[in-house]
This record gives structure tokens, sequence and C-alpha cells, in this order.
């Protein structure tokens, strides 16, 4: 129930709608009035948690767990804005206490134990990850060095129609700043504009090795803020870093480094590139998923030896439990038997009763406390009453059985064997290089083989 009406909450904080001078449309005031509803809800869940559990002041206690004191303070902050509400004409800006009911979508860790672990992996996790933090930092601020020294204001020239500079010189100081922000007209075929190298003589658009040449009509020249507006450089440590941080989480590093071949060119110009996202996103950026699955691995082994600590301290008092049992029902037994007015058919089943408790005791893993109760004693009833020995006998259907299960204990041994492993894994190498070697114009005598050898 205190699942469902969390559910329910969010769903109606998720619906509230705000609008200019506290206008309000008709559903967030219906929202508005089932926010006592809710309130009553949670005052009733923490209020039998606190009669079952006590306050304070002593261990186990409601306030001595850290949900419980989360659930505390959106009961209290719920019953605060309630009452400045009522409180008519206050001034009291209410949005701070109104923001304290975000916290009650954090109900549902309390009463679900997996997002707990989840939680509490992540919060564990802080530390950890605040030093990965500080070894990404380290690693973009080297690379962002590395590409201010070769990248550093190569990237604000682009192509200009001929006659159409913008740096024409103007008295006015307005006119030329507004000339300077102004961006050049696209050449006709890209979408964007593309930094440039300055050229004396015709070349092609396209060289062999990536360098971008502005076409006929066209002059490289500057001055052009850059990708981006400029954002996009590596000007300075700056911008640098930021360009590093937006390569790395491979947002858009394609169009950087396609920009950076337009002016130096692809030969040596992607080794930077290649080591950024290898290192820098493959390798640094997946370290904090790294310790947050080990703390995780970490957080749920300690919950379930916890859990297995329960369980076996529970199984100890219920074995305790049964042996005190059990040694009453023997003491009272020997007293029977003891009895002169104990019928024999009564003393044989005694002992039987006494044979089964042995058994349990020496299933429970105790065997010092079994007694030893034998065949002997039936035998001194009297050879009629041994029969029962022979009920337990080997038969050919159990002999089958034993057999059957020698022999799935011999498969078993085999397919968990390293030389079966590492045959299957040889078989599917060979499958894959199999289907990997088809192609669309294949060699004619290689097709041959290749249906003959399937």
């Amino acid at each position: 129930m205190v699942l469902t009406t969390i559910i329910v909450n969010c769903i109606c904080l998720a619906l509230e709608v705000h609008l200019p001078e506290k206008d309000k449309r008709p559903i967030s005031t219906v929202l508005e009035q089932t926010e006592k509803y809710f309130l009553i809800i949670f005052t009733l869940e923490a209020t039998l948690k606190i009669i079952a559990l006590g306050f304070v002041f002593h261990p186990g206690s409601y306030l001595r767990n850290f949900w419980n004191i989360l659930d505390f303070i959106v009961v209290i902050t719920g019953y605060a804005t309630v009452n400045m509400q009522s409180g008519g004409g206050t001034n009291i800006d209410l949005r701070t206490l109104r923001a304290v009911r975000v916290l009650r979508p954090l109900k549902l860790v309390s009463g679900i134990p997996s997002l707990q672990v989840v939680l509490k992996s992540i919060i564990k996790a802080m530390a950890p990850i605040f030093q990965i933090g500080l070894l990404v930092l380290f690693f973009i601020v080297i690379m962002a060095i590395i590409g201010l020294e070769f990248y550093s204001g190569a990237f604000h020239m682009t192509c200009f129609k001929e006659g159409n500079f913008p740096f024409k010189c103007s008295k006015s100081t307005t006119l030329f700043l507004d000339n300077l922000k102004k961006e050049p007209e696209t050449i006709e075929g890209l979408s964007r504009l593309v930094p440039c190298v300055p050229t004396t003589q015709e070349v092609n658009v396209n060289k062999s090795n990536g360098v971008y040449y502005c076409p006929t009509g066209y002059v490289c020249k500057g001055y052009w803020l850059g990708p981006n507006y400029g954002i996009t450089s590596f000007d300075n440590i700056g911008y640098a870093m930021l360009t590093v941080f937006q390569c790395i989480t491979m947002e858009g590093w394609t169009d950087m480094l396609y920009v950076t071949n337009s002016v130096f060119g692809k030969t040596f110009n992607f080794i930077y590139f290649v080591s950024l996202i290898i290192f820098g996103s493959f390798f640094m950026l997946n370290l904090v998923l790294g310790v947050l699955s080990g703390e995780f691995a970490k957080e749920r082994e300690r919950v379930e030896k916890r859990r297995a600590f329960l369980k076996l301290r529970r199984q100890q008092q219920t074995e305790r439990e049964l042996d005190s049992y059990l040694d009453w029902i023997q003491k009272a037994e020997e007293v029977i038997l003891k009895e002169d007015t104990t019928t024999t058919v009564e003393k044989i089943r005694i002992i039987r009763a006494r044979k089964r408790a042995d058994k349990i005791r020496r299933k429970m893993g105790d065997p010092e406390k079994a007694k030893s109760t034998s065949d002997q004693e039936l035998l001194d009833l009297g050879p009629e009453y041994a029969s029962d020995k022979k009920k337990f006998t080997l038969t050919s259907k159990g002999c089958f059985w034993r057999h059957e299960k020698k022999f799935r204990y011999l498969v078993r041994r085999l397919v968990k064997s390293q030389s079966f492993y590492w045959f299957v894994i040889v078989l599917v190498f060979f499958n894959t290089l199999l289907l990997a070697s088809e192609s669309h114009q294949e060699n004619k005598y290689y097709y041959e083989w290749f249906e003959d050898f399937l």
C-alpha cells in the first residue's frame, strides 16, 4: 500500500504545472487537495513504525535507520508546508519547503532492498570516483596542452568570396567589430564553413593529404571566429580542455578530426585523436563504470553474507530447540522402556522412533548426539520383530539407477574439463573463419572446396 501511494504521489508531482503570477490550472488545484491525503498516509506509516520499533533511544529504533530519517524529514516538511499555507497572508516563500517533496520518490528505496544496495554502492563509490575524476582531469589537461601546441590559432582562416573581405579600414570601431562578427557565406556544395590553407596557385579542392584549399572564386583569408563561433578550438587552455572533453565524450569528435585535417592534413593528424578516444573515452571514462561495478559487487556480497548469517543463526536456534525436544522425548522413552507394564509392541514403536530421531540428528550434522540405537534391540525382543531389516536390500532397479548415476558423473566430468572446453572453442573459431570467408565475387575453386567441406 505504501509503495503504491508513493508511486501515485510521484505521478501527481509530475502533473503539476506552474504558471506566472501564481495562476493555477484546475488540475493543479485538484492535485494540491490530494496533498493532505498523501501526508496522512505517510504520517500513519511513520507512526506505526515508531510504535513498533521505538523512536530513537535504543538500538534498532526508528531514527537509527537512514531511510527512516529520510521519511521523517519528508513528513515534517509536509506539515510545515501545510501550516504555512493555512496561515493566510504570510509572505514566506514556500518554494524551498515544497522542493523537499522531490525526496518522496526516494521512499521507494526504503521499501525495496535491491534499490538500497544500488544506492549504497553509489554513495560508497563517491571517494574512488573523485580520485578517478582527478585522473581524468589530469589526462584532459595533458591532451589540451598538446593540442594547444599543435592547433593553436589554426582555425581562423576560411574561404571568402574574392573582393568581399570583412577587414576594410574604417574610422568606426563599431563597424569594424560588426564586420568581425559576420560569418562569411558558405561555399556552394558545403553545409558549413571549413578552415582552409592559403595558396598562391590554383589547385584542386580535395588534395590527397586532406588539406582543404579554396575553390575558384574564393580566397582563404581571416579573420573567422572558427567552428562553433570559436568555442571549439585550441586557442587557449580553457577552450582546449573543453574541446578535449567534447572529444572524449565522443560527441562530434569526428567533426573535429575533419576540421584539423582541413588545415594540417590527415597523414599524422589522426594519431592525436585516435589516442584521445582510446585512452580518454574507452579507458578513462570506463574506469567509473568499473568502480561502480566493484562497489556494487562488494555491497551485494555484504548483504548476502549478512543474509546467510541470519539464516544460519535461525537454523542453529531451531536445531537447539529440536535437540532439547528430542532429549526430553528420549528420556521419557527410557523411563517407559524400564517399566514392567510396557508391552512388546510399545517397546518396538519406541525403538523405531529413537532410530528415526538418530537419523534426523545425523542429517543435521551432529552424529555425536545420535544415540547408538542398533538392530540388536529389536533382536532382543524376538527374531520375528527383526524381519523389517530386509526391506532395503538392493533390487535390479536399484542397480540400474546406480550405474546411470555413475555414467552421468563421468559425462559431467568430461564436459567440465579444460580439454573439452578448448575443443569447443577451436570448433567455434574454425566455424567463424568459414563463415567470414564468404564474399560476393569469390573464387570458383574456393567455392567448390567450400561446398565440399560443408
